[in-house]
């Protein structure tokens, strides 16, 4: 028989990894990026993988439970494939809490996550001084620690899927004809370009901006502060972020809010103090209108599909993202949740 023949168009998160998932199955794919793989939100330094709060349970957070779970497998493979570590741990979070209101709530949701999380995490309360010293200050002396969080080196991640794709003969290119199937997960800017072509806005870009300092904590749990994701990479930084701008005049423009961001992270976590900022970045994110993923067929188009809108959970998502866009190109088969489908943006 066969094999399928496949483009994808766009060589970020969601796009390699698809590529990834149907060369695994016997596709013949190309990925094709005028940019180059990891150039847009892919590209950035902060690389949380982070649960939503396990309570008012819904498809999104059990497709994210799901795809959480995935991410030690999945990219346990691609660095075999690849020979280049993608920088994956899951090594949980802590986030402090502030008062007495926080501590009921948190110890509730301790419950909550020894139901929905399938026993193969943990939610709990634990006292601060038991944190170790890579931890928050806390108004109450209590942190939430919880075992489902992971982290991810985007840069590293990218590049581990380009070597893993290389390793199975498949090339990150320019430009080339549409050959087969076509999937585009083109970012902010495919955002844009789809909302051009429903007439109708379906997602935008949200400028987000970090910063990573020269610190080694180690294996150890990153931290949920002030609105803040303080990530501890396994390269020896510490990345910080991100911001949320919705009105912005250049897409990769450093200003003062980076500098806020280190400030409000030195605040949360003084053992940060001294460490130097070794990089900053500053890149546009997509967010489809529904504030979900948008996957499915294209409407209208045939051979057509989208796989886009993966704002700051797009790293998260991946594995399964790949993994239900690949079931739906070769075989039909379509378990995409109705709120991640492209007609709920829409």
């Amino acid at each position: 028989m066969a094999m399928p023949e496949i483009t994808v168009r766009g060589a970020g998160i969601f796009g390699l990894s698809i590529a990834w998932v149907l060369t695994q199955r016997g596709a013949r794919v190309q990925v094709v990026d005028p940019f180059g793989a990891g150039s847009g939100s892919s590209g950035g330094l902060v690389g949380a993988l982070a649960p939503h709060v396990p309570e008012n349970w819904n498809d999104k957070k059990a497709f994210q439970l799901d795809s959480l779970l995935m991410a030690e497998a999945f990219w346990a493979d691609v660095q075999a494939a690849g020979g280049v570590d993608p920088g994956y741990g899951r090594t949980g979070r802590l986030q402090p809490i502030a008062d007495d209101h926080g501590l009921d709530l948190a110890r509730a949701r301790t419950e909550g996550a020894r139901d929905l999380w399938q026993g193969r995490a943990v939610w709990e309360v634990i006292p601060a001084d038991e944190a170790g010293a890579f931890a928050p200050l806390s108004p109450s002396g209590f942190l939430i620690w919880d075992t489902l969080t992971g982290r991810m080196h985007p840069r590293q991640a990218c590049a581990a899927l380009v070597a893993a794709l290389r390793a199975k003969g498949v090339e990150v290119v320019s430009d080339a004809p549409d050959r087969g199937a076509v999937i585009w997960a083109t970012g902010w800017l495919g955002l844009l370009e789809l909302s051009d072509a429903f007439g109708k806005p379906v997602g935008a870009g949200i400028k987000g901006q970090s910063a990573a300092l020269a610190y080694d904590a180690g294996p150890v749990p990153q931290v949920f502060v002030d609105g803040l994701h303080i990530i501890p990479h396994a390269n020896g930084t510490v990345a910080i972020g991100s911001t949320s701008e919705r009105e912005f005049d250049t897409p990769d423009g450093l200003d003062a809010q980076c500098d806020d961001l280190i400030a409000r992270a030195i605040a949360a976590m003084p053992v940060l103090a001294d460490a130097p900022v070794v990089d900053r970045w500053a890149g546009v994110r997509p967010r489809a209108r529904s504030r979900a993923p948008m996957l499915g067929a294209w409407p209208g188009r045939e051979g057509h599909f989208i796989a886009n809108g993966g704002f700051k959970i797009g790293f998260g998502m991946a594995p399964k993202v790949a993994d239900v866009m690949a079931d739906l190109v070769l075989d039909g088969r379509d378990t995409i949740p109705d709120g991640f489908r492209v007609q709920a943006s829409m």
